[in-house]
């Protein structure tokens, strides 16, 4: 078997840290888990540095917790910090096939073997050359453009539901918070002069006719509860498996040869609002559409119901609100547990304005086909990305071919 020292080697070559912008440093943060690309670095380095210089086509993997499975094909140039190992394809090889061999779980198993065993794990860059890759009968390029154009379609539905979301988002602030709704002549509310009114509790205005009520008085909590025994396979989400309403991972369970979590107690059902209550400024929440029924979550989670269906796209954007979560923040810092911590009756008291049940119901109408787009979108993210990282290993060892053509489609 070839070496990956034969179609690779590291780039050291440097760039200051002043010679690039913000959008082009990478560092092992900013590279996303289980190979879901990178998003933009919060800042700079705070003092003038030497980074590694990376150009368009190199392959960027973070060798801190390599089982965290961080990589990213780069798509401009720039500068990375020195615990990202930047990958570039030698002469005559294809760039795209380099960063299909370093998609594999395999790989990213075999860089695990290298590590030191400390709390925060590094490959070993040396050992991590020697990894063998596959045989395979499929030319590089015919392999390497396939998978790429596969994880580009990936990438794409997941930015069509970040920006799905962000509609949603978008119009709540516009008639809920900034209460600019179309008024009866299709006018924004406020800034047309529709009529305020002071409210004592909240200390500020409010559109005329809306009123202040809790949460709680709109929705249940934990309205379903298993006593943890199944006899049946489940799929189990943790608190940590969904942020920003994207779910990472879903795990099977089968109580005839695994062990169910003592967690996995809460059911759900359609429109359920997901709310993990441990760190709530770490945005564990989501709002879960067409469920699978043996769908299972953590006891970590505050399961939340809407009395009517309408309301629970109002509940959650309003629970997912920068305000809200700043405001259960603070109050899970003064929690006396272990960590950081909320109850439900924490968000049953929560102050809701409320608008009419009319105005909750055209909002509802919306933002039910955002996030019912944003779950078919979701559900072929994961169908294509269980295909990529299954056909990848029989591609290489000959079992499957692609046909050249189609791999440039």
């Amino acid at each position: 078997m070839a070496k990956l020292s034969s179609i690779a080697y590291y780039v050291t070559d440097k760039i200051s840290s002043n010679d690039i912008s913000l959008a082009e440093y990478v560092t092992t943060d900013c590279i996303l888990q289980n190979k879901k690309g990178r998003e933009v670095a919060t800042n700079l380095p705070p003092q003038p540095c030497s980074l590694i210089r990376y150009q368009r086509g190199d392959v960027l993997i973070a060798n801190i917790r390599p089982y965290l499975k961080k990589v990213w094909f780069a798509d401009i140039d720039g500068g990375a910090s020195p615990d990202v190992l930047v990958f570039r394809a030698k002469d005559g090889h294809s760039p795209s096939f380099l960063y299909a061999i370093l998609l594999q779980d395999s790989f990213f198993d075999y860089v695990m073997q290298g590590t030191k065993g400390s709390k925060m794990p590094r490959g070993d860059k040396e050992q991590i050359l020697r990894y063998e890759m596959p045989t395979f009968s499929c030319s590089e390029e015919s392999i390497g453009t396939f998978f790429l154009n596969l994880d580009r379609k990936i990438h794409l539905n997941e930015r069509i539901n970040q920006n799905l979301e962000a509609m949603a988002k978008q119009l709540y602030d516009y008639w809920f918070v900034q209460f600019d709704f179309p008024n009866e002549n299709g006018k924004p509310y406020k800034s047309s002069g529709g009529k305020m009114v002071w409210n004592e509790k909240l200390k500020r205005e409010i559109p005329k006719g809306w009123n202040v009520l809790k949460l709680g008085e709109h929705c249940s909590f934990n309205k379903r509860t298993s006593n943890g025994y199944f006899n049946h396979p489940i799929l189990y989400l943790d608190t940590s498996n969904i942020t920003n309403n994207t779910i990472d991972e879903l795990q099977f369970l089968n109580p005839s040869s695994d062990i169910i979590p003592s967690r996995a107690r809460r059911l759900v059902q359609e429109g359920d609002i997901v709310y993990s209550t441990v760190r709530p400024n770490l945005k564990h929440f989501g709002i879960i559409m067409n469920p699978d029924y043996n769908m299972v979550v953590s006891t970590g989670f505050a399961v939340i119901t809407a009395n009517w269906s309408a309301y629970r796209y109002f509940i959650y954007q309003f629970l997912i609100q920068a305000a809200t979560i700043e405001n259960l923040s603070t109050i899970a810092q003064s929690a006396v547990s272990a960590y950081p911590s909320i109850n439900t009756s924490d968000i049953e008291n929560l102050d809701l304005v409320v608008p009419p049940d009319s105005m909750i119901e055209k909002y509802a109408k919306t933002a039910c086909r955002l996030y019912l787009q944003i779950d078919t979108n979701y559900k072929e993210i994961k169908s294509l990305t269980k295909q990529r990282d299954e056909l990848l290993p029989l591609l290489m060892n000959g079992q499957v071919s692609v046909n050249s053509d189609l791999s440039h489609d």
